[in-house]
C-alpha cells in the first residue's frame, strides 16, 4: 500500500509540474530542433485593409476611452473601418458612440442581447476588408499596435495573430498573464499558439466563419485557423494594456465562465488532439490545455497521498509545505494586508483560485452547464 501511495504522490507531482514547468522546457527543446522562423520583415510599407470589430454590452463607463484610443491608432484611415457592435446595451453605450460616427467608425445596434458570438457575427457580416481585428472595450492599445499586429500576414502561412495584453499591476493575474505570454512566444517559435488574446487578435477574413455562442471566440479562431492548415502566432510588438479584475470573487467567476467556454470549444474540435493529423500542435494542445485542466485533481491527490504517508518525516515535511501554501492563499483571500501584498501571497492566491475554478468548471461542464451569454469583466 505504501508503494502505491508513494507512486501516486510522485505521479501527482509530475502532473502538476509538467504543465507549468516541463512544458516550457519541452517547447524550448522543440524550438531548437523544429523552430519556425518568420519571414524577414521587408522595408516596404505593408498596410492591408483592416476591419476592426469591437463588441460592447453596457460599456458606458469605458466606451469613450476606447473610442479615443482607437482613433489614436496609427493606421491609414482609408485602409481601416472600425465597427462598434452594441449587443443589446441598455445603458448609455450607444448614445456615447453616436457622436463619433465619422470615418472610420461605424455603429451596429443589436436590439436584443444575443451574446458575444452574435455581436461578432454581426460585425463579420458588415466587415468589408481582408483582415479582421477583434478587440474588446477593456483594452487600451498602443498607437502602433494595429500596424504591428498585421505585419505577420506578410507570411501566407500565418492565418491568425494574437496581440499581447499586459496588466500593469503586480497582482497574481498580472504574473500569470506574463507567464502565459511567455508560453505563447515559445509556441509561436515551434508551431502555433493554442489560444489568442480574446481582447486583441487578428485573423484573415477568408478563414473567419460565424462564431457559435458558448464557445470561446479567441480559442475557436485558433482552432479553425490550424484546422485549415495555417499557423496562429503571437506578436510581442502588438501591445495593449489592461487593468486587473480587482474583486477576487468576480475574477473567480470570470475564470469559470472562460474555462467552460474553452472546454466546450476544445471538445467540439477534439480532432485537433490527433498527433497523426496535427503533429506538434496536438502535443501543444494536450500540454497547454488538457493537462493544465487536470492539475487540480493532481493537487488533491498529492495532498491526500502525502498526508497518508506522514509517518515518514519526509512526507510529513511535504504535507506541511502544501498545507502552508494553501493557508497563505486563504489568508490572502481573507484580506490579510501583508500576506495579500506579498509576492508569495499573490502567487498562492491566484494559483489556488485558478485551480479551484478549473474544478468548478469541470463539475459544471460534466452536468451540462454551458456559458451561453457573454458577461464582460469589470476591470
Amino acid at each position: 500500500m505504501r508503494i502505491v501511495l508513494e507512486a501516486l504522490f510522485w505521479l501527482s507531482v509530475f502532473g502538476v509540474v509538467y504543465p507549468y514547468v516541463g512544458y516550457p522546457i519541452l517547447l524550448w527543446v522543440l524550438g531548437r530542433v523544429l523552430g519556425k522562423s518568420r519571414r524577414p520583415v521587408s522595408e516596404e510599407v505593408f498596410c492591408p485593409s483592416v476591419s476592426m470589430i469591437i463588441p460592447a454590452c453596457n460599456e458606458e463607463k469605458r466606451i469613450e476611452k476606447k473610442i479615443v484610443n482607437t482613433k489614436a491608432l496609427r493606421y491609414p484611415v482609408d485602409r481601416l473601418e472600425v465597427l462598434f457592435v452594441s449587443d443589446g446595451s441598455t445603458d448609455q453605450t450607444v448614445d456615447l458612440i453616436r457622436p463619433h460616427l465619422s470615418s472610420p467608425c461605424k455603429l451596429i445596434e443589436l436590439p436584443v442581447r444575443g451574446g458575444k458570438a452574435a455581436a461578432l457575427n454581426a460585425g463579420l457580416e458588415r466587415a468589408t476588408h481582408d483582415i479582421i481585428v477583434f478587440s474588446d472595450a477593456s483594452i487600451e492599445l498602443e498607437p502602433d499596435a494595429l500596424h504591428r499586429i498585421v505585419q505577420g500576414f506578410r507570411d501566407p502561412n500565418i492565418g491568425c495573430i494574437s496581440g499581447e495584453d499586459k496588466i500593469a499591476e503586480s497582482g497574481g493575474e498580472a504574473w500569470y498573464g506574463r507567464y502565459e505570454l511567455f508560453i505563447r512566444r515559445c509556441e509561436s517559435s515551434v508551431n502555433s499558439i493554442v489560444g489568442a488574446s480574446g481582447s486583441f487578435y487578428a485573423q484573415r477574413r477568408a478563414l473567419c466563419a460565424p462564431f457559435t455562442e458558448g464557445l470561446a471566440p479567441d480559442f475557436l479562431s485558433v482552432l479553425r485557423t490550424v484546422e485549415q492548415g495555417f499557423r496562429a502566432v503571437s506578436e510581442p510588438a502588438a501591445v495593449g494594456m489592461m487593468t486587473s479584475v480587482k474583486d477576487s470573487k468576480q475574477e473567480f467567476e470570470r475564470k469559470v465562465r472562460t474555462l467552460i467556454r474553452g472546454m466546450t470549444a476544445l471538445f467540439a474540435y477534439r480532432r485537433v488532439l490527433n498527433p497523426v493529423q496535427f503533429g506538434v500542435f496536438a502535443i501543444e494542445m494536450l500540454s497547454h490545455k488538457i493537462l493544465r485542466w487536470t492539475v487540480p485533481f493532481f493537487l488533491v491527490t498529492a495532498l491526500v497521498s502525502s498526508l497518508s504517508l506522514m509517518a515518514s518525516p519526509w512526507f510529513l515535511l511535504l504535507s506541511m509545505v502544501q498545507i502552508a501554501f494553501y493557508l497563505v492563499a486563504l489568508l490572502a483571500f481573507s484580506g490579510w494586508g501583508f500576506v495579500r501584498k506579498s509576492l508569495i501571497g499573490k502567487v498562492a492566491l491566484y494559483f489556488s483560485m485558478v485551480n479551484a475554478a478549473i474544478l468548478v468548471a469541470w463539475v459544471k461542464y460534466v452536468v451540462g452547464v454551458r456559458q451561453e451569454l457573454w458577461t464582460p469583466s469589470q476591470r
